[in-house]
């Protein structure tokens, strides 16, 4: 779990990105909700997860970015210009992803299935993956496109609903 810390960091330029990008608050407390999953001690688990929900609600409020500690996010995780971005706590989102302001991850009724976002998947701004649906490997999601359905590895999504192209084809 360090490494993806330092991994997120390094997306984001180093330690000074703290004085800079508020985004990276959200990505710090994520991380630390991730090492509390990590705790054995149930008792231990309950404790430190007091203060973690009180400051989740805190950046979830200041920051309008909701990264919950449930949702399975890889290394190097960047968020440009946050603000209204709401993850699903049952999200899967590989390595060096991007998200922009409004994207949301999610599922489409109450216990539905929810996203599964592969590695370099770059999220324009106000994009939306709803429902069991699997983004592959090296793809772009444009602004303000609605995914409900699978994109393959190396596409372009864009559109509502989307429309699926191969990265080399002409959209």
């Amino acid at each position: 779990m360090k490494n993806d810390w330092k991994a997120d960091l390094a997306r984001y330029g180093g330690y000074r990105a703290f004085f800079r990008e508020q985004s990276i608050y959200c990505i710090a407390l994520y991380r630390c909700g991730r090492g509390i999953e990590g705790i054995k001690s149930a008792l231990l688990k309950k404790i430190v997860s007091i203060p973690y929900y009180l400051a989740f609600r805190l950046i979830e409020t200041l920051f309008s970015t909701s990264l919950p500690k449930e949702a399975v996010i890889g290394k190097g995780l960047r968020i440009w210009h946050f603000g209204q971005i709401f993850i699903n706590p049952d999200v899967v989102i590989g390595d060096n992803c991007t998200l922009r302001q409004g994207v949301t991850l999610g599922n489409k009724v109450d216990g539905g299935g929810s996203p599964k976002i592969g590695n370099n998947v770059e999220f324009g701004a106000h994009s939306m993956v709803l429902g069991k649906v699997e983004i592959g490997n090296n793809c772009t999601i444009g602004a303000m496109t609605l995914v409900n359905k699978d994109v393959p590895d190396n596409c372009i999504a864009i559109g509502i609903p989307a429309v699926i192209k191969q990265k080399s084809e002409k959209i």
